[in-house]
């Protein structure tokens, strides 16, 4: 017996046959001790020598040929087929006569496919098994656990027995992770690579498996890695407290695979108006790794339902998307009572984004929000103030393709949909045709330098195509709305140039060509019966032009006024834009017919043909108007309070200030006054750019009559001032947060047309509360509190002001006065608690008003959801496992919606 020292250099040993004759055993001796811990073992084949037999008789000798005997014993096999690599810290011992290797502290062993770490191994190479245990430290703790791994299986046991040959184990109290699944079992019988039987296991999601906060207790368990869990009665135990929970048996899916299909286990709720309910019940559907289906449907007792189809794709630099369909039947209170009523609703939800590294000249999107007007007000899945007050509902599919020709070619193809949920009209195109050829330079030399009136000279066409759908709910989809369908197409071929004035003035030059055909006009004439003008459609091809002449003159001012390097504000810089800019219209009075008014025959009022067209009709006065506009931005040099600093720092103290208005040269001076009034806009960014400030004014140089309607008099001329204010507002929307900068978590909120802050609450998804309300923060991002005083409390807050001052006709009041605000904050490292309210000071009246709380239970998650006040009141509870397989172990209860 050998024993030797070895450091943390691999040791290779290569086994061969050993036979049990003296020779080997010496020859064994020699090379274990001269070898660096490399067994090696030589086959010594004993060759017979064959015999011979002759026989002496009165005939001549013949010959006889001698025969071989074969060996029929088998020579013994390797009992292992590969090279086994091993180390240890303190010593590794190798015992001949008991066949053993032991590996003491830190031992590692490698054999194939599999790799065992511990405290010790023992290795017999005699009958092809090896052992693994824990060895006591200085202080007498059991440590160094096992770690055994085969392929992609790991089990971190107390101690471990293996055999090379069958591959069976034995393991006793094994640790092992399959997915989102611990398995902690007292003892472990390896059948083969794929089939473990498991005796007194518990297995759960827990992050620390030896003192789990709940787990599931079973007797029995037969275990297929990758694949599934068997178990007989299985027990859930919470805080070690067996619960009255138990089935007789159970059984657990556990692909390798992201998702598997499987059962949405649905939850129970009851309601005064529709009775009880079977709510979130379904089937998810893992179609393939592009894409995948969730059916999930509620059933009430009164009779009414809802169905929801879900499904999200994705191909890896291609496109991704998903697509939402909700359908609700409504049934309220009981057939025969007054109070009955039905109705159905619906909701479609679509988006699509393609990879642009798959296609660099083309692109296809998708952003589609279109169903019932009254979905988001009337649905019993859905609870979000934004969203219900939300008064447009819009959708866009597009598809454009880029030509590299000479000039560059590009055209797209598109449908668009805007929805009034107020007055339930419906606005389509489908679908929209653009095309275009890029701006050609016809003066342009050789040299392709652009400078001057000439040079700058450019054209190109235009092409725009609509069938153009305007309808309302209940026509939607039926055959009047393509009978009412208006088809037209537009070309326009603009022609411009720009040029330098007096070296610092930039000038614009442009007219415009546009040809207008249409499939449908109208005829009006005087109908003396029904003493009225009657409009008739009339169907059929028509067309008109139409032009227009432009010019713009502008230019920039820079303005410095310095207050000197030692003062704290060293510098403003006042940067100016002026613009003033011509346009001009002749009349189209061709296009224009007159028509009957009385029964004299009394021609009167005028009429284009193209009126109410898709792509407008023609004017009848000529247009003749200058326009004027000024923007601003002041700029500050501040001293940086930081000494180190040499150089100020740039502050922004005005984003912007514009003003802008016009006068028409055509005015008469009653119908039309020759100004238009005074538009006021600005806005900056305060406190480290987290608070912004937006304001607006309307001021009109004209005054009133009697009546409060605009005359042709100028308001300081009447008694007033220069100008008089109509209306005014004020926004200012302020941000901040000791978590560094707060992001926008209200992405589904936004998605059916709300608001992407949660300052009208979180929208909240009744069909499925298993997601947070709150943002998601990474493990690595929690403080760890030390001292309870001086732990960090992570918050967050959202407030928004508006201000609304009109006075068009001698109102002169404050129509609208509101403040709304959304905190969030960690109450305790596992409370989180947020609210959203405001006040509106003009109707005096608490504005939307959300409370929601929720409690880290570490495996599990709990969440409150409460909104008391107006027609949206309602309440939320949830309690259930977070992990993804076991998010059917839920219990959810919630109020319905007072819809």
């Amino acid at each position: 017996m050998t024993c030797q020292k070895t450091s943390h250099n691999f040791t290779k040993i290569a086994f061969k046959p050993l036979h049990t004759n003296l020779f080997n055993i010496v020859l064994l001796s020699i090379f274990l001790t001269i070898g660096s811990g490399k067994l090696y073992s030589q086959e010594i084949k004993n060759k017979k020598k064959p015999l011979a037999t002759v026989k002496q008789t009165d005939k001549p000798a013949t010959a006889v040929t001698d025969t071989i005997k074969l060996d029929t014993v088998r020579p013994k096999k390797t009992f292992l087929d590969g090279k086994v690599k091993y180390r240890a810290k303190d010593y590794a011992k190798i015992d001949q006569k008991k066949k053993l290797i032991t590996l003491y502290n830190e031992a590692e062993l490698y054999y194939k496919d599999v790799e065992l770490k511990s405290g010790i191994i023992v290795l017999n190479y005699e009958k092809d098994e090896v052992y693994a245990g824990r060895i006591k430290d200085s202080a007498g703790v059991l440590s160094q656990y096992p770690n055994f791994k085969q392929g992609s299986s790991e089990v971190q046991p107390d101690s471990i027995r293996f055999n090379f040959k069958t591959k069976k184990a034995l393991i006793f109290n094994s640790r092992t992770e399959q997915g989102e699944f611990k398995i902690k079992a007292a003892v472990t019988k390896k059948e083969n690579d794929s089939v473990y039987f498991l005796k007194n296991a518990r297995f759960t999601t827990a992050a620390d498996i030896d003192n789990p906060e709940y787990y599931f207790q079973t007797s029995k368990v037969k275990f297929i890695p990758g694949k599934k869990v068997i178990t007989g009665l299985t027990n859930m135990v919470i805080a070690d407290v067996p619960t009255p929970l138990a089935l007789p048996f159970a059984y657990f899916p556990m692909s390798q695979e992201k998702s598997v299909s499987g059962i949405i286990i649905p939850s129970y709720n009851d309601s005064n108006t529709r009775g009880f309910s079977l709510q979130n019940m379904g089937y998810y559907f893992a179609l393939s790794e592009n894409y995948d289906l969730t059916v999930l449907g509620d059933y009430y007792t009164n009779g009414s339902y809802a169905m929801r189809f879900e499904s999200a794709y994705a191909k890896r630099y291609k496109y991704r998307g998903n697509v939402n369909i909700r359908f609700e039947n409504l049934i309220n209170s009981e057939r025969g009572y007054p109070d009955y009523s039905k109705q159905n609703i619906y909701n479609i939800q679509w988006s699509h984004s393609r990879d642009t590294k798959s296609s660099p000249t083309s692109s296809f999107t998708a952003s589609v929000n279109m169903g019932s007007s009254k979905y988001f007000k009337q649905s019993i899945n859905q609870a979000n103030i934004g969203s219900s007050l939300n008064n447009t509902l819009s959708s866009s599919i597009s598809y454009s393709k880029t030509f590299s020709t000479i000039p560059q070619a590009r055209f797209s193809l598109s449908a668009t949909h805007q929805q009034n949920t107020q007055t339930e009209e419906i606005i389509m195109t489908l679908p929209t045709l653009q095309a275009s050829i890029d701006r050609v330079y016809p003066f342009v030399g050789k040299d392709g330098v652009k400078k001057g009136f000439i040079k700058n000279i450019n054209l190109q066409y235009n092409l725009s195509g609509k069938n153009n759908i305007k309808t309302t709910d209940s026509l939607f989809f039926k055959p009047q709305m393509f009978r009412d369908a208006q088809i037209g197409m537009q070309h326009t071929i603009p022609l411009s140039t720009n040029f330098k004035v007096f070296k610092y003035f930039s000038a614009t030059a442009a007219t415009n060509y546009q040809e207008t055909w249409v499939t449908k006009t109208i005829d009006k004439n005087y109908n003396v019966d029904q003493g009225k003008v009657v409009n008739t459609v009339v169907d059929g091809f028509d067309s008109f032009r139409t032009y227009n002449f432009t010019s713009s003159l502008g230019t920039t001012i820079y303005g410095t006024f310095n207050f000197g390097s030692d003062k704290r504000i060293q510098s403003i810089r006042h940067v100016m834009r002026p613009t003033i800019s011509y346009s001009y219209t002749p009349s189209f009075e061709k296009y224009y017919d007159n028509y009957s008014v009385d029964a004299s025959g009394r021609l009167t009022d005028q009429y284009t043909r193209f009126e109410g067209g898709i792509f407008g009709a023609p004017g009848k006065d000529n247009s003749n108007i200058v326009a004027f506009a000024l923007s601003n931005t002041f700029e500050a040099k501040v001293r940086d309070r930081d000494s180190t600093k040499t150089e100020p720092k740039k502050v922004m103290l005005l984003n912007n200030l514009n003003f802008s208005t016009n006068y028409n040269f055509n005015a008469n001076g009653k119908d039309v006054l020759a100004w238009q009034p005074l538009l006021i806009s600005g806005g900056t960014q305060l406190l480290q750019n987290k608070m912004n400030v937006n304001f607006g004014a309307t001021l009109d140089p004209y005054a009133l009559d009697n009546n409060n309607k605009r005359i042709g008099t100028y308001n300081i001329d009447n008694g007033g001032s220069l100008f008089r204010m109509t209306n005014a507002n004020l926004t200012l929307n302020y941000s901040f947060s000791n978590k560094g900068t707060k992001d926008d978590k209200n992405v589904q909120s936004q998605r059916n047309g709300g608001r992407k802050d949660d300052l009208f609450g979180t929208n909240t998804d009744l069909t499925d509360p298993r997601n947070s309300q709150f943002a998601n923060e990474k493990d690595d991002d929690k403080d760890v509190i030390s001292e309870f005083f001086k732990s960090k409390i992570p918050w967050d807050m959202t407030l928004a002001y508006s201000l609304t001052y009109t006075n068009l006709q001698r109102e002169n009041k404050i129509s609208g006065n509101s403040v709304m605000v959304s905190v969030n904050m960690d109450i305790t490292p596992k409370w989180k608690g947020g609210v959203s309210t405001g006040y509106d000071f003009v109707q005096k009246g608490v504005t939307f008003t959300q409370f929601r709380f929720e409690r880290d239970l570490l495996s599990w998650r709990m969440a409150f959801n409460w909104s008391p006040l107006g027609p949206n009141a309602n309440w939320n509870f949830f309690i259930g496992i977070k992990s993804g397989m076991l998010s059917d172990i839920k219990w959810n209860k919630r109020s319905t919606l007072n819809r």
